[in-house]
């Protein structure tokens, strides 16, 4: 099956833009600078920035759901329904506080990990079986910062870490197209082989 939606999650408006809760947001940006003749434009019937694009052949969306992060579901879901996409060709990428700035993993399936966003897509979808692309922001415990969660997810990655958290979304994007072809295999080597 290969992937028929490509979800990015994050909060709209300015203040938030460059915060650390919107790498699902950047991937996605960056995924629509990338491809040819891809804007993503306002789709009130999702509440979301969408755009209808090919990759590696195959007929894909792009979407930025813009109900903030805890509602996402109703986009994913609204879209999902619409076009008759199934769970497994739905590819959400997202914040991630177990991983590192600078790592990104993709995986199916699992629990929302206390992620609002995926909770709420896992709600309007009726399953955990979709694919994530999870992109590290680490956490504030292990980056030593004496900080909330919610109060660091809310706050910019520290000049030290944005580098890093932008290589790992080019690192992903740069298996995009294998996930369009549903070469899911291929794309998680390329993605979590550590180049040397």
């Amino acid at each position: 099956m290969p992937i028929r939606l490509i979800v990015g999650l994050g909060n709209p408006g300015q203040e938030y833009e460059q915060t650390r809760h919107n790498a699902g947001f950047w991937l996605v940006d960056e995924l629509a600078r990338a491809t040819p003749r891809c804007t993503l434009s306002r789709e009130s019937k999702y509440s979301a920035l969408a755009a209808k694009t090919t990759i590696a052949g195959q007929e894909v969306w792009l979407l930025e759901p813009q109900t903030f992060m805890n509602r996402s579901g109703q986009s994913v879901g609204t879209l999902a329904r619409f076009y008759k996409i199934l769970p497994d060709e739905i590819l959400v990428a997202h914040d991630e506080l177990d991983l590192p700035p600078g790592i990104a993993k993709l995986k199916k399936g699992g629990s929302s990990g206390g992620h609002n966003g995926l909770k709420d897509i896992t709600a309007a979808l009726g399953t955990q079986d979709y694919w994530r692309l999870r992109i590290g922001i680490g956490h504030p415990r292990t980056l030593n910062l004496n900080q909330a969660v919610v109060d660091f997810v809310l706050h910019r990655p520290r000049k030290e870490e944005q580098p890093l958290i932008d290589e790992a979304i080019a690192k992903s994007l740069s298996i995009i197209p294998l996930l369009c072809e549903g070469n899911f295999n291929a794309a998680a080597m390329k993605l979590h082989t550590v180049e040397k």
